[in-house]
């Protein structure tokens, strides 16, 4: 069934202080027996229709230090997760987790990178990488007749 909306919750209301009983508004509404009752009770408790404030876990940064992450890995695209997370600080003293930075940066579609540790190719490397298969390495000939290996 569906979830009542601000306006089916005032209209809800409405049939209510017009004398319909529980049961007839929640048909009504298309809505179980129990919401338009938890609704009514809310207002006389609470004064207002709006939901109260959900319980869960805080946050452990702030909307502020989840922008820095963001900004700082736009601008370093091979900055690790694990290394954003022991310079950022929460909102006390201790560090945020290498995942929950993993997880604000997968909501901004980007990735914690590890920066590429191996060899450093010369240029000569990176030349013999552009001709591609099929080729020797040492001259313009075919690869079946290279001697060089």
């Amino acid at each position: 069934m569906p979830r009542l909306s601000e306006v089916d919750s005032h209209r809800a209301l409405e049939l209510l202080q017009a004398g319909f009983p529980i049961s007839e508004v929640s048909l009504r509404m298309n809505v179980n027996r129990t919401a338009i009752f938890r609704l009514e009770q809310r207002l006389h408790e609470t004064d207002t229709m709006s939901d109260r404030p959900r319980s869960g876990r805080l946050r452990c940064a702030t909307q502020r230090q989840d922008r820095n992450l963001v900004r700082t890995h736009m601008n370093n695209r091979f900055l690790s997760a694990s290394a954003s997370s022991r310079q950022t600080r929460g909102k006390s003293i201790q560090r945020i987790s290498a995942n929950t930075v993993r997880r604000r940066l997968s909501t901004s579609g980007l990735r914690g990178r590890r920066p590429y540790i191996g060899p450093i190719l010369t240029h000569r490397h990176r030349h013999q990488r552009t001709l591609g298969p099929g080729t020797c390495r040492v001259g313009s000939h075919p690869l079946a007749k290279c001697r060089i290996q």
